[in-house]
């Protein structure tokens, strides 16, 4: 019970009505005569509080009477307060003794509300090591956790529905498709792109507007993107509305309305996109290495064209789905899911997808050429690259390569100041910490079914553009020489993978990617001790070996910066039209400090 501690507590006590009625003082009335002071008088649970004193000289105060005489209406609120603010101070009291962990802690606790509120028994709480009563301490985690196996399911019309189990409460589902920009026609061109844009707005059964909401009503989250062999279509959300997710995801698959309003306003946001490609030099080099380096599909462009976008319309999205959305070409992925649950909900929304024979994968060529961009910008951007034989289906080779961009590594020169950043790199060691002109050096891959790019970007001040050519040459043939790579460089390249690798698998989206792109690829998902082990396996010969393979096909030049104008593209020696996704910008002959491409070739040709 809260008690006031007589005469002083009191005192101390004689300025509360004024704070709770801003405005009034006893003292003030005292002076004015309006009003003389009166005695105020209140009892809780037989304790009687004395008058409040109106001024520091006031007399001592006289023994409380047996009853207490009736309240001035002048004070009846402020008694009201009163005896507000000892319930209030009461409730809280008793609230403080509900969070002790027994009731013979509370028994024992004699410190008062003011010893509750500032910690002053404390000591009587029972040690941490001690159980509480009628708590249930669940069984530790084993040393070893299995990781889950991924099921398959091929339904009779050939869709394929693959899935792990997680322990988390979330999950991510995926509809990957085998369809990218590699299946377009000149008619279609572009159509992938469009397509990226259009994914999850309005279908046949929603407005994109409930779309939104219902996505958002589950603290969902929808993303698709477009590549240039397949296209997916990611769901995240709790687990317990599995059945929503597979729907929603079905749904804006395979019905989607096409607005016409919708698909102009996307168009016009793509455009703006394309306006905007320069301000990512990397990205425009590596899309020009594609239109240069290749003959065939790898060639098409993965951005939309000027030329597309006042092509593309409803009817032409619409055929490019019928033609390439089949259903022995999808897989629905999941992580996080039990596999029969995901079966049980996802069949009969695919079960009636036409199974109609997949046609055969478009052909690509690797020619190797030369591509040269005039840009209004402080520093050269430049790229080497050469094919990687196989692709993803030769998977030893995939997997050196993969080591070796590790091996190679590199970065900005603003990446320093921690752990992962590449800073015991080859690049990073032998050229950026070196050469203050260099602003980045990297190694880079991209890897297809069949093919794939491997080299160097790098950007510099204009007028060391022609050293910076030479160091990525010098970079490229050095890995390529046995003995020039040190075992100690080797398996510091290999675990740093291994840790990319496993790490990248603990995102549930990552691990719904991974399947959905394995399944299509391989037919199944591979466990990821298989690539482990082959990261493991990689050894100095086998880098060195890679190299040469890689460097002996023919070079691939692209460079962006100051030069002179002319829209031509020079592929394996031959200079003709650029037919590819950047010919609203201006490709040249020349730009100014980056050597020609008959010298830079010479270099590997001659070793």
């Amino acid at each position: 019970d809260f008690s006031l501690g007589g005469t002083q507590a009191v005192g101390r006590m004689k300025t509360l009505p004024a704070l709770l009625r801003p405005g009034s003082s006893p003292e003030g009335s005292a002076r004015s005569g309006s009003r003389p002071p009166a005695s105020l008088y209140t009892t809780r649970r037989g304790v009687s509080c004395p008058r409040i004193n109106p001024s520091p000289a006031a007399a001592p105060l006289p023994p409380p009477p047996s009853s207490p005489p009736p309240l001035p209406r002048d004070l009846g609120s402020q008694a009201t307060m009163y005896r507000a603010a000892g319930s209030h101070l009461r409730s809280l009291k008793n609230h403080g003794a509900s969070r002790f962990a027994s009731t013979s802690v509370v028994k024992q606790s004699s410190g008062g509300l003011f010893s509750w509120l500032l910690g002053g028994g404390s000591s009587q709480l029972p040690p941490l090591d001690v159980p509480l009563p009628g708590i249930t301490i669940p069984p530790p985690l084993p040393d070893f956790v299995e990781q889950s196996k991924t099921k398959i399911t091929t339904l009779p019309n050939g869709i394929k529905i693959a899935s792990e189990t997680s322990p988390g409460a979330a999950a991510s589902v995926g509809l990957y498709i085998d369809c990218g920009s590699i299946y377009e026609t000149p008619a279609s061109s572009g159509a992938s792109h469009l397509l990226e844009r259009m994914a999850f707005r309005s279908t046949a059964n929603r407005s994109h507007l409930r779309l939104v909401r219902e996505v958002e009503a589950i603290g969902g989250n929808v993303s698709a993107s477009a590549s240039r062999e397949q296209m997916s279509y990611t769901y995240d959300a709790l687990k317990s509305y599995a059945p929503e997710m597979v729907e929603v995801l079905v749904d804006s698959v395979r019905n989607p309305a096409f607005l016409e309003w919708e698909v102009k306003e996307q168009l016009q946001k793509i455009k703006s996109e394309i306006s905007e490609v320069s301000s990512n030099p990397q990205g425009l080099l590596l899309e020009a290495l594609h239109s240069a380096g290749y003959s065939g599909a790898l060639a098409k462009p993965l951005m939309a064209t000027e030329s597309a976008i006042r092509r593309l319309d409803i009817s032409t999205l619409e055929e490019f789905i019928h033609e390439n959305y089949t259903a022995p070409r999808m897989v629905l992925a999941a992580s996080g899911l039990e596999h029969d649950e995901l079966v049980l909900i996802a069949e009969p929304l695919l079960s009636d997808l036409p199974g109609v024979k997949r046609h055969e994968e478009p052909k690509s060529v690797y020619v190797g050429g030369d591509y040269r961009c005039q840009a209004d910008s402080p520093n050269t951007h430049i790229a080497l690259a050469f094919e990687v034989p196989g692709g993803w289906r030769q998977e030893k080779t995939a997997m050196i390569v993969t080591v070796l961009q590790m091996l190679m590594g590199g970065g900005g020169s603003f990446s320093v100041g921690g752990p992962g950043k590449g800073m015991h790199s080859r690049l990073y060691l032998r050229v950026l910490n070196k050469y203050d002109q260099i602003e980045s050096f990297s190694a880079f891959n991209s890897i297809y079914n069949d093919s794939g790019l491997f080299g160097i970007h790098a950007a510099t001040s204009p007028d060391f553009a022609s050293t910076a050519v030479d160091l990525a040459a010098g970079e490229l043939l050095e890995v390529a020489t046995p003995g020039k790579v040190t075992q100690e460089q080797l398996d510091r390249a290999k675990e740093a993978t291994k840790a990319a690798v496993l790490m990248n698998l603990e995102s549930r989206i990552v691990a719904s990617e991974d399947i959905g792109r394995q399944v299509l690829t391989y037919g199944q998902r591979k466990p990821v001790e298989y690539f482990v082990r082959a990261v493991e396996a990689t050894t100095l010969n086998d880098i060195s070996t890679v190299a040469q393979k890689i460097i002996s096909s023919p070079l691939t030049l692209a460079s962006w910066g100051d030069g002179m104008f002319d829209t031509t593209v020079q592929v394996n020696g031959r200079r003709g039209a650029l037919g590819a996704a950047l010919t609203n910008l201006n490709v040249l002959v020349a730009v100014i400090h980056v050597p020609s491409y008959e010298s830079v070739s010479r270099k590997f040709l001659s070793k």
